[in-house]
């Protein structure tokens, strides 16, 4: 069998190396421990990508950023945000489809930067999102109690409920994982595109009420003045405090990565699901924040001091527009992200789990799994999380819990910048041994310079996350604490890991392009043999779309 060009230059320049060797494991379906399976097919993973972050982030939190920001604020925060975030995709792209394995970024940090980094990006991650399990499970019963019937029940029964069945879907495998994430993301993606297309007839006055809207909020003042401090100055931390939320908001992007390492084919299906990133951001973020703009009023009481789905930017403006029942199937798909999302944190908080066993950074029972491909105990220590629901049930419990999940609030942003600074360290070290990069499955665009865009903003939001407790007037220290615990966490985990185990940046001539690659590069070529290119117009046309 010929080697690939990609193969030459690895082996060009294995000689030259010193040591520095990376251990992957997990890789080889002889492994003792086992190893998960590729059964995430190319429809699961395109709308993964496609619909997997749309949750209650759009649905719901987007009405506290526009009632901070206003249309313009709102609508440049999350369109310079979109910006920044495909950045971070194209670069995970990249590594991704060159080494579509268990863990994803946080072994690119130890591979590419500084082991010490993957392994504080890997426990900070995995705590992240297994402390949101609960949280969305929560969030789900809030918005169950929008319902008169819904609010009659113990929420200790619906927690109970979601839990079993959050946990059904991921104790059953990665394929019915998939599945039901398939099908969310469906259901999420349709309602997104006809709440758009709705706000174009309340717009324009084609309901019951007969108001033409217009540009009536753009018009009053397309920047709110935050904390009603005048001028420009105001307008200014308006559109940055919107800036800062739409972050939160794209959170999750990422985990289409953590997927490449159980999906079919990922060196034809990754590249893709991340081109396709670019629209999803264009039509659902940027389109969907435009819309809200539109059909309700950043003034508007509700948008701050509104529970639930009563606080949903679309509820509010399709009750203003006198359209009935509208709102309830609105709240049933907030129920459906907000389950979809504790779904996707179970998935993404195990595989992490797994991928730091697979890498020597947790202890190696967490990379045993199942016959069928399941990283059982990884998946086991993840689900207890979700137990942490019950404590929202009462007022003490609850008060402990929001802490505990406070901890993890900029991960997402961390992750996101080890993310691109792992790229650039791999830009790099491809430069320093002559490998070309024009041969790889997938080639991010506009690098460096849109890596060192992306690093920039991301270090800078971190930075300025909480700089509204800096306000005249706003000081508060547990606000403060929440703001920047995280990065403190952190760096106690990096220098930790790198005092401990004397852990070295990795060199860019000495950097490890080489091991998995054959067993990588075997495995695309069976499942490329295995794929038949559509013949019909009808699975040409299904191709297309998946």
């Amino acid at each position: 069998m010929s080697e690939s060009p990609i193969e030459r230059d690895i082996e060009k320049n294995a000689s030259e190396k010193q040591g520095n060797q990376v251990i992957i494991k997990g890789l080889s379906s002889d492994s003792p421990d086992g190893t998960v399976h590729r059964d995430l097919k190319a429809r699961h993973l395109q709308m993964i990508a496609l619909g997997g972050t749309i949750g209650t982030g759009l649905f719901l939190g987007a009405g506290g950023s526009y009632a901070q920001g206003g249309p313009a604020g709102i609508f440049l925060g999350y369109t310079v945000m979109g910006v920044i975030v495909y950045s971070m995709m194209v670069a995970l792209g990249e590594m991704t489809t060159l080494y579509p394995v268990s863990g994803a970024f946080t072994h690119y940090s130890a591979r590419f930067a500084d082991p010490a980094i993957g392994f504080a990006l890997g426990w900070n991650y995995w705590y992240s999102y297994a402390i949101t399990l609960p949280t969305e499970i929560s969030a789900a019963v809030i918005v169950i109690q929008f319902w008169p019937k819904g609010a009659e029940v113990n929420p200790a029964a619906w927690i109970s409920i979601l839990l079993v069945v959050i946990c059904s879907f991921n104790f059953c495998g990665v394929r019915f994982y998939g599945e039901a994430e398939f099908w969310f993301s469906v259901t999420k993606i349709t309602t997104i595109i006809g709440l758009i297309i709705l706000s174009i007839p309340i717009t324009a006055g084609g309901t019951p009420t007969g108001d033409k809207i217009g540009f009536r909020y753009w018009n009053a003042g397309a920047f709110q003045q935050l904390n009603g401090i005048p001028g420009p100055k105001g307008r200014f931390l308006a559109f940055w405090s919107t800036f800062v939320k739409a972050a939160f908001s794209f959170l999750g992007t990422e985990i289409v990565a953590l997927t490449a390492g159980e999906a079919e084919n990922p060196r034809r299906n990754v590249p893709k699901a991340i081109r396709r990133v670019f629209y999803r951001i264009l039509v659902f973020y940027i389109f969907g924040v435009l819309a809200i703009s539109l059909i309700v009023s950043p003034n508007n009481p509700d948008l701050l001091d509104g529970t639930g789905s009563a606080a949903s930017p679309w509820v509010i403006g399709i009750k203003l527009a006198g359209i009935k029942g509208l709102p309830s199937v609105v709240n049933a798909v907030i129920l459906i992200s907000a389950f979809s999302a504790g779904n996707s944190d179970l998935y993404a908080s195990s595989r992490t789990l797994y991928g730091l066993a697979c890498d020597g950074k947790a202890p190696a029972i967490f990379r045993k799994c199942t016959k069928n491909g399941l990283p059982i105990w990884s998946l086991i220590l993840t689900a207890a999380f979700g137990l942490l629901a019950f404590m929202t049930v009462s007022s003490g419990g609850n008060n402990v819990f929001n802490w505990l999940s406070n901890l993890s609030s900029i991960t997402g942003l961390i992750t996101w910048a080890c993310i691109l600074y792992s790229y650039l360290r791999f830009y790099y070290g491809c430069k320093a041994q002559g490998i070309n990069r024009d041969d790889f499955p997938y080639k991010a665009p506009f690098q460096p310079w849109f890596s060192y865009f992306g690093l920039f903003f991301i270090i800078l939001i971190i930075f300025f996350s909480g700089f509204t407790v800096f306000l005249k007037g706003n000081w508060s220290t547990s606000d403060f604490f929440v703001d920047y615990i995280t990065v403190l966490i952190f760096l106690i985990l990096w220098v930790g890991w790198k005092f401990w185990h004397k852990t070295k940046h990795v060199s860019l001539h000495n950097m490890d392009f080489e091991t998995g690659r054959r067993e990588l590069d075997s495995m695309a070529e069976e499942e490329a043999a295995r794929f038949q290119e559509p013949t019909t117009w009808y699975g040409k046309l299904w191709a297309a779309i998946m």
